[in-house]
């Protein structure tokens, strides 16, 4: 990996506290599915990310953070998110925090699919080979046939398709758009669309824990996505990647201290072959920049 500058350290930096917060939300998140209807979290994780951004935008940009080319494509990038923390929380009920992550993880494999087969962009063999051992490292995890299978392991992968296609959405906006023009609509578009069932789902008969850690939730849902943000303003893609998969370890480390659990070897197996095809994809990704760069020099 090439040793990174001033600027790319900070990046490096901010996408470690980045995932950090991410895998505090989906700790938290399991917490709060256990007790908490899934549309009342679910808003309370999009007003509380619309309320803070727009809050912290529209001081500094005015209403210039409200202009968009593609208002069309902003909707459906809030709806798409919507649908990955749908997924999400549905996952964590069922699922142990570091297991679920790991699957999670396999989405820069599966862009990787959707870049050759919708986008026809050239894939060389060796993604391919990485793209089927991040699935095999999925099918290690969740053992379809085996006695301990039952379908809502397969929710992770309703996930990973949805935030693979917000993915290249997020990737196609970004060249016109503004990140935080991004932020603020996928906040209101999440907020909306969860308010219409809210009357159905709403209980106020709660403990403080719940409603403490349904903060929480919107918190580092909100930082996090702010964090990665300014991250990737000062370092690439291709030099983020690999320190992304961080967020495993911290994810099992959070299942570890508050539900107790570690996963048995065979999840350990499957968990260690997604991170080590996603790490070498990213190290892929930076060599086939330099060879670019280098052909257009």
């Amino acid at each position: 990996m090439p040793l990174a500058g001033k600027g790319a350290l900070a990046g490096i930096a901010l996408a470690l506290l980045a995932v950090a917060c991410f895998a505090v939300l989906d700790t938290t998140t399991k917490f709060v599915g256990a007790g908490v209807p899934v549309l009342m979290a679910l808003w309370f994780r999009y007003a509380f990310q619309a309320v803070a951004s727009t809050a912290a935008v529209l001081p500094w940009r005015g209403l210039a953070a409200l202009k968009t080319a593609h208002p069309r494509f902003q909707l459906l990038r809030g709806l798409l998110l919507l649908l990955c923390s749908l997924f999400s929380f549905f996952s964590l009920k069922y699922m142990p925090v570091g297991e679920f992550t790991a699957i999670v993880m396999i989405t820069p494999l599966v862009v990787t699919l959707l870049a050759a087969t919708r986008l026809k962009e050239r894939v060389s063999p060796l993604r391919w080979v990485l793209v089927a051992g991040g699935f095999v490292g999925t099918l290690i995890i969740i053992r379809p046939g085996s006695h301990g299978f039952e379908w809502t392991l397969l929710l992770p992968l309703g996930l990973v398709t949805a935030n693979a296609w917000f993915q290249v959405l997020t990737s196609q906006l970004a060249q016109t758009e503004d990140p935080f023009t991004m932020q603020i609509y996928t906040g209101w578009v999440g907020t909306l669309a969860a308010s219409t069932a809210l009357p159905f789902v709403w209980t106020s008969n709660l403990p403080w824990q719940l409603w403490a850690a349904m903060l929480l939730v919107g918190f580092t849902g909100t930082v996090g996505h702010f964090l990665l943000i300014h991250a990737y303003a000062r370092a690439p893609a291709s030099t983020l990647t690999p320190y992304l998969y961080a967020q495993i370890g911290f994810a099992m480390l959070g299942g570890w201290l508050i539900f107790s659990h570690v996963p048995d070897v065979t999840s350990l197996a499957g968990i260690a072959l997604i991170t080590l095809c996603g790490g070498l994809g990213a190290w892929l990704a930076v060599r086939e920049s330099r060879v670019k760069m280098e052909a257009v020099e």
